[in-house]
């Protein structure tokens, strides 16, 4: 069994890196077979990544995308027993990788995210009335220490580029990219509705409070932060309208307080 382990160490080093010596006792002919393997194997990774990521390789080009493919699995090899996280930290690459154009890198940080949204758990999002409900009787103290949990699957980021519009352009292989700078700081909220995953702009004052809420920060916590971006008379206010719209979205699962 150890001989047979340390075999197929040996395959699976040679297969991920060129220069990795054969295994012990392979000839010419094995060698000759082992590249067609690779090469192989490489391609078909490079095809599920450009299945996952089709915006993504729309928008830097076929040949950019399968070099940039091509050196995210030869430096982060996929180690998941499924081929659905072969994705995984390709986002970070093409931010590396294209650093002079972060829209490829916001492209394709959404583009996992909303692959790894569509196979998340389901969850049970409390309705408004749900919400109020269970709150109606909670004093000052409850609401200050109050913790949302947001629904599986949600994930968001500061963006540069209006991803909204970035997105439906990138969608028809015919039309040109629309590259459009936001003049204003926004961030990408991504979440699921039912089965289906969906995203929006936020304004950097609501997106940090959500951050702040997934991190495990208490509603009196967030309400403290806000008072960065509003008067402290208007905190409540633009908390309490922030709170209704993430319940409508349907984003919050459950509360703790």
């Amino acid at each position: 069994m150890t001989q047979l382990l340390g075999a197929q160490d040996e395959f699976l080093a040679c297969l991920l890196d060129d220069g990795a010596p054969l295994p012990m006792g392979w000839d010419a002919r094995r060698a000759a077979g082992m590249a067609v393997y690779r090469n192989a194997y490489r391609t078909r990774l490079i095809d599920v990544l450009r299945n996952t990521f089709e915006r993504t390789a729309r928008l830097v080009g076929d040949h950019a995308f399968s070099q940039a493919a091509a050196h995210h699995l030869i430096t982060h090899p996929p180690t998941s027993w499924t081929i659905d996280l072969a994705g995984a930290g390709f986002a970070e690459t093409c931010a590396e990788l294209f650093a002079n154009d972060p829209d490829v890198g916001e492209v394709a940080w959404l583009e996992w995210e909303m692959h790894c949204a569509f196979t998340a758990a389901d969850g049970a999002p409390m309705t408004p009335t749900d919400f109020a409900a269970t709150t109606a009787d909670f004093d000052a103290r409850q609401w200050d220490e109050l913790r949302l949990e947001l629904i599986p699957g949600t994930a968001l980021r500061p963006v540069t580029y209006d991803l909204v519009r970035l997105w439906e352009t990138l969608a028809d292989s015919q039309q040109a990219p629309a590259l459009e700078r936001l003049r204003e700081p926004k961030w990408v909220l991504l979440w699921r509705e039912g089965e289906q995953p969906v995203f929006g702009l936020l304004a950097e004052a609501e997106a940090l409070a959500l951050a702040n809420l997934q991190q495990g920060d208490t509603f009196g916590e967030v309400c403290a932060a806000l008072m960065k971006y509003f008067d402290a008379a208007d905190v409540a206010t633009n908390a309490g309208t922030m709170l209704l719209n993430w319940l409508e979205l349907a984003m919050i699962q459950r509360i703790h307080s």
